[in-house]
């Protein structure tokens, strides 16, 4: 059985200071992945015994950025997609293991007033047939904070952002797309009805508070894993960041 974690830390080196080495501890995953992790190479010496870490440092200092802590060796690891117009901002590291592929993301945020909308579109195509690639060879399992709430039942105010960045039709038609490409959104998988469970809440308006929230980090999984999932969990309760912590189970 392996335990995979996914947090945006929105910045490691401010969560640090809020107690994520102790959640770190607690959660106690095979393979924790961070994004949003807004830092350089040599800026915080995060270290955990026994496991090895993966950085993929955005160019643009203070921005983007994913890592990957790993209790498990992996064949080989991979940083980026290989397209020059993705690639400088650190969103995407790939562990090779024995039997599958590991594949944290931090999705672009199409901003304010979608001005990064077309660029977002782009990315989701080629995103997809990296994973596709990919999946050739082995199946994949895909976490991270994709930047999208698929359904109404996935916010708290669906109507009232509509056209919002993270739920335009365009960007739920490109994650609908995903999944039919093979992929199980394994939170639904589980939980196909369940309402109000969120893993991210804005910093404004005593968001968290009244979990006026949004589901945006997943735990995707080959189609042909479907059989080995064992377990979910959004662990709403850990703080230390706008995201929380969510959980996959796993027989692998």
């Amino acid at each position: 059985m392996l335990k995979f974690i996914s947090w945006n830390v929105n910045g490691l080196r401010a969560c640090y200071d809020k107690g994520f080495a102790d959640v770190f501890q607690r959660l106690d995953a095979d393979f924790f992945c961070l994004q949003e992790t807004k830092m350089q190479e040599g800026q915080l010496d995060a270290k955990f015994e026994g496991y090895q870490s993966y950085w993929n440092y955005a160019e643009k200092k203070g921005y983007s950025g994913t890592a990957i802590f790993s209790r498990v060796k992996p064949l080989s690891v991979t940083y980026g997609i290989g397209i020059e117009e993705h690639d400088h901002e650190g969103r995407v590291i790939t562990l090779e293991l024995e039997s599958f592929y590991l594949v944290t993301v931090y999705t672009p945020n199409s901003q304010d007033e979608l001005r990064r909308l077309q660029y977002r579109m782009r990315w989701e195509d080629d995103f997809r047939a990296y994973l596709k690639r990919l999946e050739k060879k082995k199946p994949v399992i895909v976490c991270g904070d994709l930047n999208v709430a698929h359904k109404e039942i996935d916010l708290k105010n669906p109507k009232s952002n509509r056209k919002n960045a993270g739920f335009t039709d365009e960007e739920r038609a490109k994650f609908t797309m995903l999944l039919e490409s093979g992929f199980t959104d394994t939170f639904r998988y589980f939980y196909p009805q369940k309402e109000g469970i969120y893993s991210w809440w804005s910093y404004r308006f005593k968001a968290r508070e009244k979990n006026a929230g949004w589901r945006i980090d997943y735990f995707l999984a080959s189609d042909s894993l479907k059989d080995k999932l064992r377990g979910v969990e959004i662990h709403t309760d850990i703080l230390g960041s706008d995201h929380c912590p969510v959980e996959l189970t796993i027989a692998l």
